[in-house]
């Protein structure tokens, strides 16, 4: 899998994280979902396919 180019895309933190200090940021381009630690955006960085992200979260 590509590198993901991360100073172009639009990172989000999920809507029920509040105040909690430990959580993940997710942003979505064509071809990945990448995965982020919230509390160290300039550390790794995970990317996933989009379908099987998608798959992923419909397991949970």
């Amino acid at each position: 899998m590509n590198a993901v180019d991360r100073s172009s895309i639009v990172w989000r933190k999920s809507s029920r994280s509040g105040t909690n200090a430990q959580c993940v940021e997710v942003a979505r381009t064509p071809a990945v979902t990448a995965v982020r630690d919230s509390k160290n955006p300039d550390g790794p960085t995970l990317a996933f396919p989009v379908a099987s992200f998608a798959r992923a979260l419909r397991t949970l």
